[in-house]
């Protein structure tokens, strides 16, 4: 995958999507269809005559949104420790070498997303793999090649959970609830097969899930009770359009921390993940010395001012206030992709 080298906050933003068209019927694609996507046979003909065009204005819609960017994917976001193991981690790197450094670390298979940070730990980056193993050695090789300081942040407990992003107002659509690392559900081969082909989206065919089940080798009918199954049980939050938020006006985002009392961490959470205009919001293991801060949440807004305006109103609304805290936003995208559980050594 080529490196993304984007501006994100306080600079020009030339990959805004400009509206191609006035019939509000992008705006619906990209807000409507982040959840509850039909899992039918013909996805893309249950959504026309939802939307009153036909379906392959939908499918010519969402393929010109995701060749301008505004689309990452249409497929499923895997919960975080259901189906392998993830963390976030951050890389302190001479300001003069930081673009050398996060292109190794945008080229590790491992790594989907990986952003430039005002901060002396100014490279962050999550990566995601099948295992603990496989995740540990993605990381070894990063700490070689890049010979820097890493910490490594991994997911506690979660206290909103991702179901999509409010085009209209910025938040993720909000269900706040404590949830603790799941156990890693059972894969077996066809089950491992299928997460392996649909992890990076549908293709956007009259009929996707018979072409996943085709490169799966699993039947259209299997594929679709399957995701059902997964949705059920907590191990897709979600399954519908993802949307890049930056191509879609929203240019800032901070991801913003405090230094709580552990005991307190999950009262604090619950009531910051119920604030308007929080997007993500969880507790991380701290880094001893390196890094003391447990509690997080990432805010966007269309530019600075707009983030730190919430953030005011938060840290009052939320008793915040007596708590160290740092606010560190985005410069500069290398990578944003879905995340891959898959093991994919023999690809």
């Amino acid at each position: 995958m080529g490196i993304v080298h984007e501006p994100i906050a306080g600079m020009p933003s030339p990959g805004l999507v400009p509206p191609r068209h006035d019939d509000g019927l992008d705006w619906h694609l990209l807000n409507d269809f982040q959840r509850d996507f039909p899992l039918q046979t013909r996805p893309f003909a249950r959504i026309a005559r939802a939307l009153g065009c036909d379906e392959a204005t939908v499918r010519e819609r969402l393929a010109s949104l995701q060749s301008r960017g505004a689309v990452s994917r249409v497929g499923p976001v895997f919960a975080p420790r259901r189906v392998g193991a993830s963390t976030l981690a951050a890389l302190r790197v001479p300001p003069s070498h930081l673009a050398e450094v996060a292109a190794v670390v945008s080229a590790s298979a491992a790594v989907n997303h990986n952003y430039a940070r005002d901060h002396a730990w100014n490279l962050w980056f999550v990566a995601t793999a099948a295992d603990m193993v496989a995740l540990a050695r993605g990381l070894r090789e990063i700490r070689r090649a890049t010979a820097c300081p890493m910490i490594e942040l991994p997911l506690l407990t979660e206290y909103h959970i991702d179901l999509g992003f409010d085009l209209a107002s910025g938040a993720r659509v909000r269900s706040a609830a404590l949830t603790v690392p799941s156990t890693l559900a059972v894969l077996d081969a066809e089950k491992k097969a299928l997460m392996a082909v649909i992890e990076r989206g549908i293709p956007l065919t009259a009929r996707p899930f018979h072409s996943v089940g085709r490169r799966a080798g699993l039947g259209e009918a299997a594929v679709l009770a399957q995701l059902r199954a997964w949705l059920a049980d907590g191990t897709l939050k979600r399954f519908g359009v993802v949307v890049r938020h930056h191509e879609l006006g929203w240019r800032a985002n901070a991801m913003c921390v405090w230094d709580v009392p552990d005991d307190d961490a999950d009262r604090l959470g619950l009531q910051l993940a119920a604030c308007d205009g929080v997007n993500l919001c969880y507790r991380r293991r701290r880094a001893g010395s390196r890094w003391r801060f447990n509690l997080y949440c990432m805010l966007h807004g269309r530019d600075r001012a707009e983030v730190l305006q919430r953030l005011r109103l938060i840290r009052v609304q939320c008793g915040l206030v007596p708590f160290p805290h740092e606010v560190l936003f985005s410069t500069h995208r290398y990578k944003q992709r879905g995340a891959s559980y898959a093991d994919r050594r023999h690809d």
